[in-house]
This record gives C-alpha cells, structure tokens and sequence, in this order.
C-alpha cells in the first residue's frame, strides 16, 4: 500500500511537470495570436475554435495527434466543468459566459513528431444602455425594390452543432422585436432572412439568435447586422470573354482579342477593367506594339446590368508573344473576378495535302482490290510460277494422283456421252498432257476385278482433289422403277452377285447378264465416289473438292441436288465448262468469218482447250500446286 501510494504520487508529479513543459511549449511551433477576435456578451455562449488542425500544419488525416487548452492567465490546463466549460478536441465551449471569462486562451497541439502553439483572445463585454443588439455588428446592404436576403454570421457555430448531431433553432429580431416566420415581407430560409421587395424602412439592427443544448445546458448565442438600404448596386463582375482558352494565330499578322465583362446590378457600375502579361500590366499607349484601348461601356440595361470591354491589340505578333498567359482582371467592391488566353502559333495547312494523300490511298486501295478480284487467278497462277521453291514439293505426301476424276459411268440414268469425251478425252488432254498432272479416271484407270468398295476407297485416298463432273440431270434424274417384279430380282440379283464375285470370281454369279451387271456397277460406284468424296470434305475437312459444271443449270434444276452439292456449290463455287463452250462458239464464228474473207482453210486450236484459257485457269487454280520445296512428312498414306 506504501508503494502504491509512493508510485501515485510519481505519476502526479511527472504528470504536473509535463503539464508545465508543455506550456512552456519552448520546443513548439508558434502560430501566435489569432487575428479573428471571439466577442461575446455575459450569458451567452461562447465559442473558441483552434486553426491548428489544418492541412496547412500538418497531415491531421493521418498522423495522430492531442489538443490541450490552457488559460494564459493562470498556465493552467482547462479541463470540462460542468455547466460553465466543454472542451471537445480543437473547440472550446464557454457555455455561460462572465466578464471574467475575456482574456487569451492557448491551445498545445501534439504530433508524435512535432508541437504546436496558438493563442485565441475572448473578449466579454457589456451591452451598452439603452442600445438593441450586440455591441459588435456586422455590416450588410439591401437593394431597394428587390428581393434580397440578410446572413445569420453564426454560420460557423450552426456546422460545429451539426458535426455533434445537434438540433438547432434560429430567431430573427428587428430592433429588438421578434420577426415571425412566413410573412408576406419576411422568410426564414435556413441561415439567411429573407425579405421580399425591399424598402427604405427595412434600414435598421437584425439580430439571430441560435438556440441549443449542449453538454446539458440549454444556451443561446446572437449577432447583430447593421443593414443599409441601397438603390443603386452592382454585384459580382462576369468574365465572358476570354474563357481561359488556348488561341492561335499566325505570326507576323496583327491580332486583337477582347474582355467582355458582365457587371449585374442597376447604374453605372464602378469598375475598371485591365489587361496583363505575366503578372504585369500592359500599357494603355497606342504606338507600343502591344497595347490595350479604352474601356467601353457597350449597354446598360435597367434593373439589370451593364456589358463593357477591353480590347488588347497587337500591331504585329512575334515570337516573344507565344506562349504566354494573357488574363483579363475586373476590380471591383465585389470582387476581383479574372479569365485568361494564351496566344500559340497557327498549326500549317496541312489539310489539303493530307486529303490528297488519303485519297490517292483511297483510289489506289479500291483499284488494288478491283484488279486483285478480277485478276485474283491469274495473280495466284503466276505468283506459283514464279516462286514455287515457296511450297512444298506433293510428290512427297504420299499421295499418287493429283485429282480423282468422278463422273456418270455408262448405263446409269444421268450418262452422257459428251461428258464421258471431256472425262476420257479433253481432261486428259489439257491437265494431263499440257500442265503435267496425273489424274485417276474411273473409266479408264480401274484394275480389272478390283473390289469396287476398295477401288473408290483407295483411290479418292490417293488423290488430292476429287474432280466432280456433273450436268442437269447428274443429279436430278430419278430412276425408273420397272412395273414388273422379274425386273427388279434381276436387278437385285445382279447386286448380289456382284459382291458374291468379288467373293469368288469364279463364281456362276460372273456370267450374269453383262448389260444388268453393268448397270448396277456403275450405279453403285457412282454412288459411293459422291458418298466417298462429301464425307471427307464435309466431315473429315482432309480432301477438297472441285464441281466442275458441264452445262447450265436452273434454279428449279438446282433445287433438285442433293443438299451436300448445294452447300458446297455455294460456298466455293463452280467451274463452268459451259461459259467456255459459249465462248468458243463465238471464237469459232469470228474465226470462220475471217478465214472465209481471207480465204483460208487453216485453224488454229479452240481457245476452250488451251490450257491458258479462262475455263482451264480456274481448274488449275483449285488443282494442287507443284512446288520445289522439299518437305519431310512424318506420316504417308496407307495404299
């Protein structure tokens, strides 16, 4: 218990020379005595307000801090007492104030790092006999015949309240009487009084009083206006021009630019309007290069304002003048409102040489994509000729034909003899003998009792491209059913037989009717080369295919084909053998007609079998390329 006792009156003594050095504050920042006094009257409440605690002292949003306030009469700290003082951080409340209170009061504010000092001067005095209001006033004026309003000072006492949720009420006197609420002359409109259609006799003392409860005592608090009525006023200037903008001009070329200005209010108004360069006034004298005019008055409206202007004239812009910040100040009792220019070079014309040159990109962009489209396989054709050590050399993918030549064998319904010649015929002539690729002809090439199912198989596998030629009726050309039942066991027999041969060759089944047999051959192969070839280019995506279109076909013939050919047809199209054909038959008739008027009896070839014709073109374009670059694969086809 002796040591406690010992230790507690440690703590004090510490505690009690601390308080000391603080206010001896030797090591603190002194903001000595605030300019603003705090005027009070005995038994209202004061309020004491420290400015310390402010962004332009220290971080106060982020380093931590302690406030102390003492009296600077007795060095002693001032601590709440209950119905006299409230001490709430930076703010000081003297909830009752006495004449003893007047006098300087010192605020300690404590960072971990730094402290800081300043005074603030109370000062409490007595009403004067026989005077209403407060014995210090504020001065405020009211415009005659206009709806004007009267600001309660207690603005700063109102936000603290607010900060504490405190509820607060405002009382307006005029004179020392009260001044109701929501008459015709006046309205409470937050802090401010408002007075409609201003008048001479509104001239007098207003006082609000703000009425509270804080710390648990009800107190008040009041300020007085001395209010003028005025008929004549101007308020705060407007700046229209310039409008803190950037301006370009040409150099060498006289330039000129004006401030106008607004000045709301009734009269003349009784400002002066001027023009400086960095901070400098520029001169009024007409013979220096860069000088401003007169100021002009351009109108003065009633009950409403006057427009005036300020030229600033430049006989000739130079260099010097670039780049430089040109502020227009109006200097009124109002205010000193102010806009600004700066002056920088003119960009070049530059507009006409750039249109020209997007427009000649423009021009040249379409004329490329016309040509390209138009000459596209020529443009392809000629880039593989020219380059063809670019890809890679087919003979090394294990592939054993460049095209698989599918096309209506003999006996089937969509036969036709002119397509079996350009088959067996023309392709070979042109593809084969003129531009050197191999091709798998069914017709032709099939070995002699090979599986038809691996003949197909086998041999689209080899090939690159599958060639399919077709006419109207490849596809559209529906198979007659026979009326009799022997007819249809013929030829059901006949298939039969043909996968039995295959079986066994020897077989009696291979000395079937060679007219049915072929039939159902054909058929079927048909059908298993279109089977074949749409499965690998639809499904698998491994082989393409050219249609290659032998005559014109219909829209309504169109319709007819099977849905795969559709697709296909529309997605890459077709080469049309039948354009060329139209156009040989006209070289034919110019060609007879020359030799006839000539004379002479010699032709040459038809342009429709010249491998650098149109129709032959587009067939060597979808045809694989014959490269010379060497290219290894790690997988071959299977044979």
């Amino acid at each position: 218990m002796g040591l406690s006792s010992r230790l507690a009156k440690l703590l004090f003594f510490l505690e009690l020379c601390e308080i000391c050095r603080g206010f001896e504050q030797g090591n603190c920042t002194d903001y000595k005595l605030q300019f603003e006094r705090v005027f009070s009257v005995p038994g209202d409440v004061a309020m004491l307000n420290s400015t310390l605690v402010s962004p332009d002292v220290f971080d106060f949003k982020t380093v931590p801090y302690t406030i102390t306030w003492y009296n600077s009469m007795s060095g002693q700290e001032i601590t709440n007492q209950t119905g006299h003082i409230l001490v709430n951080q930076e703010t000081l409340w003297i909830l009752n104030a006495t004449l003893s209170d007047s006098g300087d009061y010192v605020t300690i504010l404590r960072t971990p790092s730094h402290c800081y000092r300043q005074a603030t001067k109370l000062v409490v005095e007595e009403r004067l006999p026989g005077e209403c209001g407060r014995p210090k006033k504020a001065f405020q004026v009211l415009t005659k015949g206009v709806t004007d309003n009267l600001s309660c000072p207690l603005r700063d006492h109102i936000n603290k309240l607010r900060s504490y949720n405190i509820t607060s009420s405002i009382k307006w006197y005029k004179d020392c009487e009260p001044i109701e609420d929501g008459t015709n002359i006046y309205e409470y409109w937050d802090t401010k009084l408002k007075i409609n259609h201003v008048e001479l006799h509104h001239k007098g003392t207003y006082t609000c009083t703000l009425t509270f409860t804080l710390g648990g005592v009800k107190g008040s608090v009041s300020e007085s206006i001395d209010a003028t009525v005025t008929e004549e006023y101007s308020l705060v200037p407007q700046v229209h021009e310039p409008t803190n903008e950037v301006v370009k001009a040409q150099r060498g070329f006289n330039f000129s630019k004006r401030c106008l200005v607004f000045v709301p209010g009734d009269g003349k108004p009784s400002v002066d309007i001027l023009w400086l360069a960095r901070e400098d006034f520029i001169e009024t004298n007409t013979s220096h290069r860069v000088h401003m005019l007169d100021q002009r008055l351009i109108s003065m409206l009633p009950n409403e304002g006057a427009w005036l202007e300020r030229l600033l004239m430049f006989s000739e812009l130079q260099e010097e003048d670039l780049y430089t910040n040109y502020t227009c100040r109006v200097y009124s009792d109002r205010g000193f409102p102010e806009r600004y220019f700066s002056l920088q070079p003119a960009d070049p014309n530059i507009t006409l040489p750039i249109g020209s040159v997007l427009g000649s990109v423009m021009v040249l962009f379409i004329i490329t994509v016309i040509l390209y489209y138009v000459f596209k396989i020529d443009i392809v054709l000629w880039f593989r000729r020219a380059f063809p050590v670019l890809y890679s050399n087919k003979d090394l993918d294990g592939k054993l034909y460049d095209a698989y030549v599918a096309y209506p064998q003999p006996y089937d319904l969509g036969f036709n003899k002119e397509v079996e010649t350009f088959a067996l015929q023309t392709l070979p002539q042109v593809l084969e003998m003129a531009c050197d690729y191999k091709l798998f002809i069914a017709g032709r090439d099939c070995l002699p009792g090979q599986s038809l199912v691996d003949s197909v198989e086998e041999n689209i596998q080899a090939s690159r491209r599958v060639l399919l030629l077709y006419t109207a009726s490849t596809f559209t050309t529906k198979r007659h059913t026979s009326s009799t039942s022997s007819n249809n066991n013929n030829i059901s027999k006949s298939a039969e037989c043909s996968v039995e041969s295959e079986r066994n060759p020897s077989d009696s089944c291979s000395i079937m009717s060679s007219e049915v047999s072929d039939k159902v051959y054909t058929d079927t192969r048909q059908h298993l080369e279109y089977m074949a070839a749409m499965h690998r280019v639809l499904l698998e995506g491994s082989l393409k295919v050219v249609l290659v279109e032998l005559e014109e076909i219909t829209p309504a013939q169109l319709a007819l084909f099977p849905e795969s050919v559709r697709h296909l047809r529309k997605k890459q199209g077709a080469v049309c053998w039948w354009k060329s054909q139209r156009t040989g038959q006209r070289w034919k008739t110019r060609m007879s007609e020359t030799d006839a008027e000539k004379g002479e009896t010699d032709s040459q070839l038809s342009p429709s079998l010249s491998p650098s014709s149109r129709f032959w073109k587009e067939v060597r374009y979808h045809m694989p390329v014959r490269g010379k670059r060497v290219l290894y694969p790690e997988k071959t086809a299977l044979l």
